[in-house]
């Protein structure tokens, strides 16, 4: 039997993956990139601007983000020794809080920039959570969403095909036989759920933007090397309805949304970025 979900406390005690530097260090460059796309800004991305990073950890991100300008940042968690380690690194440019993202202390409508990056299959109720950021995202702002899919093939975290497919009965015991974990805690969404989670906001697809362009997106971690190159490269030629067909197997999406109508200010790519169709 699955045990009941609750918080993950102390996440950066037991997932290595949040205190591995240089690989947060490069998402975060790719959620910058992707964010000065949507600015129209090449430079100082997000400066004059108030940015929170929800389920910051260690503060990879956070530290990023106010390198790139922003002229308060806050770093969100409920992972203690990973808030501890960030406030002792960061603490001068970053200002660290131990808070729910149910309840975020952020007043309504004051955060212009929010990053909430591969979070929502870890929390008990991402659809709460992203009620909370629709409450303080500015009127004009932005939400950079990274999502994991539940039809991607390989799940992230186990590396075990099809693990988020299965039910979580099913699922506690395939980590269990792998002897990789002795749960399955994670849930992810499909493409149409994670549609209805955004509701009432206005969504950007930059995930094929980044996949047919990643040196502009610092998204070469994505396809690496000689793959990437050529992955790249066939993507920015295929015809724009085969790459919507694909779109329901993709195994990240990385979305920008919005409480306004703004649009991407960037300059033109050979995959632009797609409205997502709001349910």
């Amino acid at each position: 039997m699955s045990t009941e979900r609750v918080a993950q406390l102390e996440y950066s005690e037991f997932q290595a993956a949040m205190l591995d530097e240089e690989k947060r260090r490069r998402k975060a460059a790719k959620i910058v990139a992707v964010l000065g796309h949507f600015l129209g800004r090449d430079k100082d991305v997000l400066a004059g601007l108030t940015v929170a990073d929800i389920g910051c950890s260690a503060g990879f991100i956070a530290d990023e983000l106010a390198a790139a300008g922003a002229s308060r940042t806050f770093g969100v968690d409920i992972d203690v020794p990973g808030l501890r380690k960030a406030a002792q690194r960061f603490g001068e440019r970053v200002e660290f809080v131990c808070a729910d993202g149910t309840a975020l202390p952020f007043p309504d409508g004051s955060v212009d920039v929010l990053v909430f990056n591969h979070i929502y299959e870890h929390v008990v109720d991402p659809d709460a959570i992203m009620a909370e950021m629709r409450r303080v995202l500015t009127d004009d702002g932005l939400l950079y969403l990274g999502l994991g899919n539940r039809l991607g093939v390989m799940e992230p975290h186990y590396k075990l095909p099809f693990l988020s497919y299965l039910p979580p009965a099913l699922a506690d015991r395939y980590v269990r036989l792998s002897g990789r974990a002795d749960s399955y805690y994670e849930r992810y969404r499909t493409r149409r759920g994670l549609r209805r989670m955004a509701r009432g906001l206005r969504v950007w697809d930059y995930t094929f933007p980044v996949l047919a362009t990643p040196a502009a997106f610092a998204g070469a971690e994505l396809f690496p090397g000689v793959i990437g190159r050529v992955a790249g490269g066939v993507l920015s030629r295929m015809p724009r309805p085969v790459l919507r067909a694909l779109l329901p197997v993709v195994p990240t999406y990385l979305w920008v949304a919005t409480k306004s109508d703004r649009r991407p200010a960037g300059v033109s790519l050979p995959q632009p970025p797609d409205p997502v169709r709001p349910l």
